[in-house]
């Protein structure tokens, strides 16, 4: 990271982060060129490794991306506000965010989609409780993880006067 000041360095504050935003970028490749979706997301963090779960239709271009490739990005951002200033250049933005990479697995077996769905469910909810989903409704979803290889956080918080 070129701007060490920024960095947020405490694996708690980043997952601090993960928790309270809502919606992240995923970011794909196909052919050579990027596609990035944004989606509302579950986590978890389990010894040491940050999971992410996603749902969505079963098929369609994100599907067939990430059958093809399954490396993916991330970007997490919450907390932003203007920053004014005298000046144009004075200007900028408060902000924190998480960047990453890893892997995308789907969730094949009504358990592991039961499994994934619940972390997001709860994370989107704030309702740390366990959901149930029909037989139906589990055959009609794609449920998906990203396995989290590294990610990083960053800042641009002003002290308040």
């Amino acid at each position: 990271m070129r701007r060490k000041d920024k960095e947020i360095t405490d694996t708690n504050d980043k997952i601090a982060i993960i928790a309270k935003c809502k919606v992240c970028r995923l970011g794909l490749s196909e052919n050579n060129y990027p596609y990035i979706i944004p989606l509302n997301y579950g986590y978890s963090f389990e010894n040491g490794k940050l999971t992410l779960f996603f749902h969505g239709a079963k098929e369609g271009k994100k599907i067939g991306i990430i059958q093809n490739n399954n490396n993916a990005c991330f970007e997490i951002d919450c907390d932003t506000k203007l920053i004014e200033g005298e000046r144009s250049c004075d200007y900028g933005y408060e902000f924190r965010s998480i960047i990453g990479i890893g892997k995308i697995f789907f969730l094949e077996t009504n358990e592991e989609k039961t499994y994934g769905l619940n972390y997001l469910m709860k994370h989107q909810t704030g309702k740390d409780m366990q959901y149930s989903f029909t037989e139906d409704e589990l055959n009609n979803v794609c449920v998906y993880k990203m396995a989290v290889e590294e990610f990083t956080g960053k800042q641009k918080i002003l002290m308040k006067k």
